[in-house]
């Protein structure tokens, strides 16, 4: 059996602990990032099983129609860039793991409150300066005594919210109409409705997953209800904020400045992009879950569905009928 993994970037899969569940294995690791159906088809062509680096490649029918060895996909979470019809018509099977329950995304959550840290004391900005030898150029705010608010009640927001109280800073929450349920049976503060909860937060922070019906559910109208003095930050995915929206919400000066991680075109290496270069944006290239600690613990999942598959008993199946195709 051939196994390709795509998108290892920095070739890192190798040197951690889970790597050796693949040991013996004819295993090939490409480090760049390509989305041409012609390339990734001519790659693939031997490849048996393919390992997927979260969302980072997309996988087309066109693609799929033209891998006739393939035979399993396996990856960790969500799969919307992968066609399960195209799969399962070509008897490709898709093995992910979908975690529930268990310890949240820690690096997440860590990535978001040093993005929440960052824009309140201008971070970026003053050792950009200090560098230049212009050393202070403003004033930043203070997080304790401000207030946080949360939208989506998961696990990784859970975290930031202890970070937050740990600050000193009031956290409110805002999510689905079962989340608010589930966050006042745990006797935590929700806003009264959606138009406070935007308004009224000194920063905003989204943790959502990304899925049909929360596609787009950040809308301009609620980033233009922010303060001028307020930050939006973004950990989760692009996606999740109507198009357009936060850069005419930038420029209009409602919030003040977003803190992301996520953008619409990943990896974005146009230094042009309008949001991109927008002078109240702050942002890293979606490295919330790059740290070797979560890479480990998610690539362990990925690796035991092929051995699982390789041993007769797959595992984490979301397509099954693809084994009868």
């Amino acid at each position: 059996m051939k196994i390709t993994i795509l998108d290892d970037w920095f070739d890192t899969l190798r040197n951690l602990p889970c790597f050796t569940k693949l040991e013996g294995l004819d295993v090939t690791v490409w480090t760049d990032h390509v989305q041409e159906t012609d390339t990734l088809a001519e790659r693939l062509q031997n490849t048996d099983i393919l390992v997927l680096f979260r969302e980072r490649t997309k996988i087309t029918s066109a693609l799929l129609d033209r891998l006739p060895n393939l035979k399993v996909i396996s990856q960790r979470g969500v799969y919307p860039h992968v066609d399960v019809e195209a799969c399962t018509r070509n008897g490709v099977l898709l093995c992910s793991k979908q975690p529930k329950g268990g310890a949240p995304n820690f690096a997440a959550a860590e990535l978001t409150w040093g993005l929440i840290i960052a824009a309140m004391r201008q971070i970026p900005q003053q050792m950009a300066s200090t560098k230049q030898g212009k050393w202070q150029i403003g004033v930043g705010k203070t997080l304790h005594g401000r207030t946080l608010g949360l939208y989506g009640y998961g696990r990784i927001a859970k975290v930031v919210s202890h970070y937050a109280e740990a600050f000193g800073m009031k956290v409110v929450w805002w999510s689905s109409l079962a989340g608010r349920d589930r966050a006042l049976q745990d006797g935590k503060t929700v806003a009264k409705n959606r138009e406070a909860f935007f308004s009224e937060s000194d920063v905003v922070s989204v943790h959502l997953r990304l899925k049909p019906e929360t596609k787009g559910i950040i809308t301009r109208d609620d980033l233009m209800g922010m303060r001028k003095d307020a930050v939006f930050v973004n950990t989760s995915r692009a996606g999740l904020i109507e198009p357009g929206a936060l850069l005419d919400a930038l420029n209009a000066g409602t919030p003040g400045t977003a803190a992301i991680d996520v953008f619409d075109t990943e990896p974005l290496t146009d230094a042009d992009d309008p949001l991109l270069r927008h002078p109240n944006l702050i942002c890293t290239p979606h490295i919330g879950f790059v740290t070797e600690d979560e890479f480990d613990h998610q690539f362990t999942d990925i690796f035991d569905q092929i051995v699982a598959y390789l041993n007769g008993s797959p595992m984490h199946m979301i397509n099954p009928e693809a084994l009868n195709v």
